[in-house]
């Protein structure tokens, strides 16, 4: 039984999800299931997109799962299609999907190297945003972007200048959309969270010549202020709920920061 309110704020609505085999877009999936939309379940793997489309069918949500990858742009094109041809109809649109990438000095760092996380990242969320436009003119609709708290407020993770330029990128992307397809009433918004408990420290690839450039910070004592630990994905999932949803219906081109304050102390 759901804890949350009766009142389901996003029934019936189609939410398209990227990244939604774990971490922050598997608990925006159950999210949006508990408040009644129907999804569309995009990720790289397969055997995790069955796990939470199974979860989602739990909550009584109408689903498909789409193998995807964001930095190719037929593949999402085709999930968009997908999408249509099973729902006919496209509200939501969650570009969650990201990755670390390799962390490296920046005089060490490969051009295939930067292009793979850039491509990923800041590619990957213009292309999931270019192909849902034609399906959200005619009725508007809500477009989040996972950005962080890398790249706007925190520059002092060395090794990240990819990623962080990369979420830098989406940002300022946002903005441009938002303003562009306002005529449509699709608003766009980013996410800026800070540490959160997913797996995404896996697709980190730290090479060895960090050591020659790590330049030593200590920070306070509890460096996440508000909570003393890492957020929780569901707790960026209510962040999403609402700004998906028409109590944020005046809300875009904007960055909302969910860090628990951490990045205050380390900016």
């Amino acid at each position: 039984m759901s804890s949350h309110p009766s009142t389901k704020r996003i029934e019936g609505k189609v939410a398209f999800i990227t990244g939604a085999g774990s971490g922050i877009g598997r608990a925006a999936a159950i999210r949006f299931a508990q408040e009644g939309a129907h999804l569309v379940l995009i990720d790289r793997d397969q055997q995790t997109l069955n796990v939470i489309g199974q979860e989602a069918k739990s909550f009584g949500a109408k689903h498909i799962t789409v193998e995807a990858d964001i930095s190719d742009e037929q593949s999402i094109a085709d999930a968009y299609r997908k999408t249509i041809s099973e729902f006919g109809q496209l509200d939501i649109v969650f570009a969650n999907a990201g990755i670390n990438g390799t962390l490296s000095p920046i005089e060490y760092m490969g051009k295939e190297e930067w292009e793979a996380t850039i491509g990923v990242n800041l590619t990957g969320s213009f292309l999931t945003v270019k192909h849902a436009i034609p399906h959200m003119k005619e009725k508007g609709g809500s477009i989040i972007i996972t950005s962080s708290i890398n790249g706007n407020r925190v520059f002092s993770n060395i090794g990240f200048s990819a990623y962080s330029s990369s979420k830098a990128g989406e940002t300022a992307f946002s903005r441009m959309a938002a303003l562009e397809l306002a005529e449509y009433g699709i608003r766009v918004n980013t996410i800026c969270p800070g540490a959160i408990s997913t797996n995404i420290d896996k697709s980190s690839k730290p090479q060895p010549e960090l050591e020659e450039v790590l330049i030593p910070v200590e920070f306070p004592e509890g460096d996440h202020p508000l909570e003393n630990g890492p957020g929780k994905p569901e707790q960026v999932a209510s962040l999403v709920l609402f700004l998906a949803s028409d109590e944020a219906s005046h809300i875009t081109g904007t960055s909302v920061y969910i860090d628990g304050a951490e990045s205050l102390l380390r900016g």
